[in-house]
């Protein structure tokens, strides 16, 4: 039996006469750059989510970027960030000219240890990059109380590894994203809540904060031609908003089938040696990811491939170890932990329309190696 690690197709069919006919309809009123459809989506985003209000934006790289420009980061600062995510998690950084300074993470969770992140602070530090990563939030309460008492700026990606990544996880009770000063997602297609193409959304609890962001989104300006502060071109286009409208609904329901598969492979796989993944109850996670570690990785991967098992390497390298920070010294064994997991590390397939067969599949595969 053949199971994908993710097939896009299964879903887009099923929507596809909703999706042309909201394009349509786009296309037709000419709402080409933000307008009703993005208008539309960010308020019933913010609704089903718990925000008071949410920012749509043109990718997940976008809001993040936004973020570090609010914070006031900039040369000489320094921005505590994980090593175990994609990289635009600390792009936002290196774009406003301040420093990444990238802190290990924990074992079960693969997210920031707030342990770490305390011993990690110097005069420099000016803020922290939280990632939710997989959908599992992170621990809040302690990364929250080291802010508060070094008077650190918080941001929450809640978009890395791809989501909405964390769209529906909760940190006891309370929706990921406005924990912190700033919460920024990602509708890249592969995210729980996808587009056709880039987007992106940002939620801050504070109306200054957020006032700001709608400035910068739009080249700094709140009235056409007048432009109060330097900002960008981070708009939404129509299209993503129309089409996030007729997929937000189906959100809820995604995601409970993504749960439930996951709570069948933490039931079910048995492999000696398989380390799966944490589930503190302090967090819902909304698994956009299963990933799971193995000391012989490699042998195991492949060993799926043979029973037609998709799996994904998500990350093979962390971001201390890029050539692109390569300036910043940073050397193998720096980060134990987050070296460790990108060694070990395999996704599952875990989409939710993959069938039950298929999940079976999956765990007989595993468990056979």
């Amino acid at each position: 039996m053949k199971v994908p690690f993710l097939d896009l197709s299964l879903q887009h069919k099923a929507l596809r006469e909703q999706a042309l006919a909201a394009l349509a309809a786009t296309y037709d009123a000419t709402r080409f750059c933000l307008g009703k459809d993005v208008e539309d989506f960010e308020k019933a985003f913010a609704s089903t989510l718990g925000y008071s209000k949410a920012l749509g934006v043109n990718s997940g790289t976008a809001p993040l970027h936004m973020a570090c420009m609010i914070a006031g980061f900039g040369p000489g600062d320094e921005v505590i960030v994980p090593p175990f995510t994609f990289i635009s998690s600390a792009w936002g950084i290196s774009y406003v000219r301040a420093t990444p300074k990238f802190v290990d993470i924990e074992e079960g969770t693969f997210n920031l240890d707030p342990a770490k992140v305390e011993a990690a602070i110097t005069p420099r530090t000016k803020g922290i990059v939280v990632v939710h990563l997989f959908g599992q939030p992170a621990r809040m309460d302690e990364i929250m109380a080291i802010a508060r008492k070094h008077r650190l700026f918080v941001i929450e990606d809640c978009a890395q590894a791809d989501c909405a990544q964390a769209v529906g996880a909760r940190y006891k009770g309370t929706p990921v994203g406005i924990i912190g000063d700033v919460g920024t997602f990602s509708f890249y297609p592969t995210k729980n809540l996808g587009g056709c193409g880039e987007g992106g959304a940002l939620v801050a609890k504070d109306d200054a904060v957020f006032t700001t962001a709608r400035q910068l989104r739009v080249h700094g300006s709140d009235r056409r031609y007048y432009h109060d502060i330097v900002g960008g071109n981070f708009r939404m286009d129509g299209f993503q908003g129309a089409l996030l409208n007729v997929k937000l609904p189906h959100l809820a329901g995604w995601n409970a089938r993504r749960q439930e598969i996951a709570a069948r492979y933490l039931r079910e796989l048995k492999l000696a040696d398989l380390q799966l993944p944490e589930q503190p109850a302090y967090g819902k996670s909304v698994v956009h990811q299963f990933t799971v570690r193995h000391p012989r990785r490699d042998a195991l991967r492949e060993h799926l491939q043979k029973q037609e098992v998709g799996t994904d390497l998500i990350y093979p390298v962390p971001l201390h170890l890029q050539k692109c920070y390569a300036s910043l010294g940073y050397s193998s064994g720096s980060l134990p932990v987050a070296e460790k997991a990108c060694a070990t590390c395999v996704s599952l397939p875990i989409f939710p329309e993959l069938t039950d067969a298929q999940v079976e599949h999956v765990i007989r595969s595993v468990n056979s190696f």
